[in-house]
C-alpha cells in the first residue's frame, strides 16, 4: 500500500513537473545582444507660470482714499498715477513748518541788515582811531565785540532756517507719497480699496496689487535623474492646456544649483516673453524638458525585463548557462527600454525571458544562435 502511493506521488509530481515546463519543452527561444546608444529625448515635467514682477502696494501715510483712476485690469505705465490720497493734517503742517521757514528767513534778514550795520561803525571807528585823541581805544573794542555778536546771531538764524527747511522737505517728500503711481509697467489685478477708506500704515490694508506679465516667470522643479540636460541660456519647449495646438517656448535663466531634499528635484526658472498676453500667472504647462545622458546608455527589449514580486532583472548567457542580472529600468526609446545593472554593450540575454529560467540552468540546449540587432 505505501509503495503504490510513493510512485502515486512520484507520478505526479513529474506530471506537475512537465505541465509547468511544457511551453519551454521543444521551444528554441532565441538570444538578443545589449544596446549602448547616446539617448536624447524629452519628458514631460509640469511648471507653473509666475508674474515676473508682482507686488502689493500699501500707503506710506495715514490718509484717506480720495480717487481711484484704475481698476482690476488696466494696464498701466510706469509713473502712471493710480490713486490720489487725501491727509488734510499733513498738508496742514506743511503750510505750518513753511510759515515758520518764512518768518526764520526774515529773521535773518534782519541779523544780516544788523551786521552790515555793526560793520560800517566798526570801519568808521577804525579809520578815527587813527587819529591820536579822536576816539576812546574802549570805543573800538565795543565797536569790533558788536560785529562779532552780529555775526553770531546771523549764523544762528541761518542754523534756524537748515533745520526748518530739512523738516519742510521731509513732510514734502511724505505728502509726496499721497499721489501712488505705477513702479514698473504691469496689470491691475486685484483692487483692494475705494474712495473714503482709511489706509497708511495703521491700518495696513493693500491699495493694489500689480503683476508684470509682459513676461513671465515659468518655474520647473527638474528630477535629479534629469539634471543633466540643464543648460542655462537654453531653449525649452512647453504646452499649455488653454491653447494645445500650439507650442510656446522659454530660455533657462534661473536654476537654483541645489536640489530641493525633500522631493530630490531642482527649481529652475525659464523666462518666457508673453508680448500678446496668451499666457497667464498660474497657469499650469507642460514642459518639453530635454534629457541627455553623460554617457551611452543601455538598451534591451521590454520582453528582456523580468518583473517579480523581489526583483527586475534580465537573464544573461553566461558561458551557456542563465544568468540573472538585477537592472534598473530608465526611460523608454522606440522599441527599447534603457536600463542600469552589471551589463556591457554586447551582452546576449534573453530575447523573452520569464522566471521559468532559473538561474544557472543551461542554455545551451534550449536556445537558438542569436538573433543579431539592425544595424550591427
Amino acid at each position: 500500500m505505501n509503495s503504490r502511493n510513493t510512485r502515486k506521488s512520484i507520478f505526479l509530481v513529474v506530471f506537475a513537473f512537465l505541465a509547468l515546463h511544457a511551453p519551454l519543452l521543444g521551444q528554441k527561444l532565441q538570444l538578443t545582444r545589449v544596446v549602448s546608444k547616446r539617448v536624447e529625448r524629452t519628458t514631460d515635467l509640469p511648471g507653473e507660470f509666475y508674474s515676473f514682477l508682482s507686488v502689493q502696494i500699501h500707503a506710506k501715510v495715514p490718509s484717506y482714499v480720495e480717487k481711484v483712476y484704475v481698476d482690476r485690469g488696466s494696464f498701466v505705465k510706469q509713473g502712471e498715477l493710480l490713486i490720489q490720497l487725501s491727509a488734510p493734517e499733513m498738508m496742514a503742517q506743511i503750510g505750518q513748518a513753511q510759515a515758520q521757514l518764512a518768518s526764520a528767513e526774515a529773521e535773518e534778514s534782519q541779523a544780516e541788515a544788523q551786521l552790515a550795520a555793526a560793520e560800517s561803525t566798526f570801519t568808521r571807528t577804525q579809520e578815527a582811531s587813527k587819529t591820536p585823541g579822536a576816539i576812546a581805544e574802549n570805543d573800538l573794542v565795543q565797536a569790533k565785540q558788536q560785529v562779532a555778536a552780529a555775526q553770531a546771531l546771523v549764523r544762528s538764524r541761518q542754523r534756524t532756517i537748515e533745520s526748518l527747511r530739512g523738516s519742510l522737505q521731509a513732510q514734502q517728500d511724505l505728502a509726496a507719497y499721497l499721489r501712488v503711481t505705477a513702479p514698473f509697467d504691469a496689470v491691475i489685478s486685484t483692487r483692494y480699496v475705494h474712495p473714503g477708506a482709511l489706509v497708511g500704515p495703521g491700518a495696513d490694508v493693500p491699495l493694489l496689487q500689480l503683476d508684470q506679465i509682459s513676461h513671465l516667470r515659468l518655474a520647473v522643479a527638474v528630477p535629479e535623474v534629469d539634471v543633466s540636460g540643464l543648460v542655462k541660456g537654453a531653449k525649452v519647449d512647453f504646452r499649455v492646456p488653454a491653447y494645445p495646438d500650439r507650442t510656446f517656448s522659454g530660455i533657462v535663466a534661473r536654476p537654483a544649483y541645489v536640489l530641493d531634499t525633500k522631493t530630490r528635484t531642482m527649481p529652475v526658472e525659464l523666462d518666457v516673453a508673453n508680448p500678446q498676453r496668451l499666457l497667464a500667472p498660474g497657469m499650469y504647462p507642460s514642459v518639453l524638458w530635454p534629457v541627455e545622458r553623460s554617457r551611452a546608455s543601455l538598451l534591451v527589449p521590454p520582453t528582456s525585463i523580468v518583473t517579480t514580486t523581489e526583483r527586475v532583472f534580465v537573464i544573461r548567457d553566461n558561458q551557456g548557462r542563465a544568468q540573472w542580472v538585477d537592472v534598473r529600468r530608465g526611460a523608454t526609446v522606440g522599441n527599447l527600454v534603457e536600463v542600469f545593472g552589471d551589463l556591457k554593450p554586447g551582452d546576449e540575454i534573453v530575447e523573452r525571458a520569464t522566471d521559468e529560467i532559473r538561474d544557472g540552468a543551461g542554455l545551451q540546449a534550449a536556445y537558438a544562435h542569436p538573433k543579431q540587432q539592425k544595424g550591427e
